[in-house]
């Protein structure tokens, strides 16, 4: 009976250790997909922020995880800032359930790669004169238009910023208040 009994572990073991094998061999090659973006501009070397994030000069090259819209930024001297919310695609193995597929079981690396390509227009400077001819315009047609100036060039409180926290005077008995200052030593 022990010989047979013997008999009966080994291939039982074996088995097993085949199904170990086999089991360590798919953990050991799972797939992944890598994602990278390449940004280029015409002229080279403009500085890029991605989402708010400064990544680098063009041409450049980064890793991203997620898909989906992103505010891309370019920023050079002499050229106008360019600012684009640029849709990443996904491609159609990273589109739920295949994604789980792609990225667990197939084996090896997929590579996801997404270029970019933008042309910066030259910024355009006005010349001193024509932008005050412009400023008077613009004082004309206010003073034309019955707008009452209150606040700014004739006074000493700041013109009230489109958008920005409305002026609340301090009541009277705050602030400006003469002030004491300690005597020699402390209190």
């Amino acid at each position: 009976m022990s010989t047979r009994f013997a008999s009966l572990l080994i291939p039982i073991t074996a088995r097993r250790l085949l199904v170990v094998l086999v089991v360590a061999m798919c953990l050991g090659q799972v797939g992944c997909v890598r994602r990278r973006m390449t940004i280029v501009s015409n002229p080279p070397g403009a500085l890029v922020y991605v989402d708010d994030y400064e990544i680098g000069v063009t041409p450049i090259s980064t890793d991203f995880t997620y898909y989906g819209k992103r505010q891309i930024r370019l920023v050079k001297d002499g050229y106008e800032t360019l600012t684009v919310m640029q849709s990443v695609p996904a491609p159609w193995y990273q589109i739920p359930p295949l994604d789980f597929v792609s990225e667990n079981v197939i084996p090896g690396e997929i590579r996801d790669r997404q270029t970019f390509a933008y042309t910066m227009t030259p910024q355009v400077v006005v010349p001193a004169g024509q932008l005050l001819g412009r400023a008077e315009d613009l004082r004309r047609q206010a003073r034309g238009s019955g707008v009452t100036m209150t606040s700014g060039a004739n006074s000493s409180e700041p013109w009230p910023m489109p958008g920005g926290p409305e002026l609340i005077p301090a009541p009277p008995g705050i602030g400006g208040q003469q002030t004491h200052p300690l005597p020699p030593g402390g209190m």
